[in-house]
């Protein structure tokens, strides 16, 4: 069942009105390429990208129930390494089978589901024709003691090809010590993957310890997360994923690198559409789209995915891409959760700030 404009409203409860009526005064819609049933055209026909790759991006755009729209409703699951399985699954024990991953997608009207080489391979054959996969080919393995975050390739690009993946995902951890070497292994896998006609995803995380001082964690920052889409777009990510921006100023908090004093007073401020704003400015000023994550599972999951889907829409954003608010839930529920995702984006009362 469809969520209204009224519940939204409610679910933003204080916030409503805040987020809602906020007009964007930093940097203007009219400079961006925002998300419609025409943006592979708009934006990626007149791009390096190959012909085969195009088809691959509107088979992404044309899936599911946000199909035409140019906005995507993604089901992200490769917790069962990240966090570990028994941490990501022990709370919904039907999600150990991944065919049950996949289902969820599908009942859920999502453009794609995204996951690991495990995962999408155990079903490739029943359900590659059904939805679109996007094969997460690394991931942060903490199984060894002591952990150690690092994104290692798990998967090749290849194998995401043959199982007839429409997308290839992947993560750089940028700020971290490993960052050189995880952006030259994902640009490199990038490049095959747009020569073998698959779009390419882009986490673009931030992770160093000194980014997180006794006041502020500014691993959420919206001028480093900004940097962080900025190098992403440059190794060829057609689509970035990024966290919700909660505070700013990394930069001159950090007394690192170079910034501009007009990146804080002209082109942000302090209210979150205008922070994600300027994330989607570091992509291409949206030519790249921004989807954000969904974040971890809580106590109030329905009203947080809402709130995160009308600071993503009204920034100029993409989409979300949103897993363990749904897949730690009974299979109902998780349904209905990306449903009110979903109806975000399908609402036209919700516009571009």
């Amino acid at each position: 069942m469809s969520i209204t404009m009224k519940d939204i409203e409610a679910l933003l409860g204080s916030e409503a009105e805040y987020l809602l009526a906020h007009r964007c005064n930093t940097i203007p819609k009219e400079s961006l390429h925002v998300p419609g049933p025409d943006f592979v055209d708009r934006i990626f026909a007149a791009s390096d990208r190959p012909i085969p790759v195009l088809r691959s991006l509107q088979t992404l755009f044309n899936s599911g129930n946000l199909a035409g729209t140019g906005y995507l409703s993604i089901l992200p699951v490769d917790q069962g390494i990240e966090h570990s399985a028994g941490a990501s699954f022990a709370p919904n024990p039907l999600y150990f089978d991944p065919e049950n991953i996949v289902r969820l997608a599908v009942e859920a009207g999502c453009n794609a589901v995204a996951s690991t080489l495990g995962v999408l391979g155990m079903v490739a054959r029943k359900y590659a024709h059904k939805i679109p996969f996007v094969l997460k080919i690394n991931h942060n393995e903490l199984l060894s003691y002591p952990n150690t975050h690092d994104q290692i390739l798990f998967a090749s690009v290849e194998q995401a090809w043959n199982m007839g993946a429409v997308a290839v995902g992947a993560t750089v951890y940028f700020g971290s010590p490993e960052s050189n070497r995880q952006i030259q292994e994902i640009s490199q896998a990038f490049e095959r993957a747009h020569e073998l006609g698959m779009a390419t995803i882009l986490w673009c995380y931030l992770r160093n310890e000194a980014f997180k001082t006794k006041e502020t964690d500014y691993h959420l920052a919206a001028d480093l997360t900004g940097q962080a889409n900025h190098l992403g777009v440059t190794i060829a990510a057609d689509i970035i994923k990024q966290k919700l921006p909660e505070n700013n100023g990394g930069y001159t908090a950090l007394k690192f690198g170079k910034t501009s004093s007009a990146v804080y007073d002209k082109l942000s401020s302090s209210h979150p559409v205008d922070l994600l704003r300027y994330q989607v400015a570091n992509c291409y000023m949206g030519r790249a789209g921004l989807i954000s994550s969904g974040g971890a599972a809580g106590q109030n999951d329905f009203a947080e995915a809402v709130r995160t889907a009308v600071i993503n829409k009204r920034g100029g954003g993409m989409g979300l891409i949103l897993g363990r608010k749904a897949f730690q839930k009974p299979f109902d529920e998780g349904v209905k959760l990306i449903s009110a995702v979903q109806d975000v984006y399908l609402e036209k009362e919700i516009t571009v700030a």
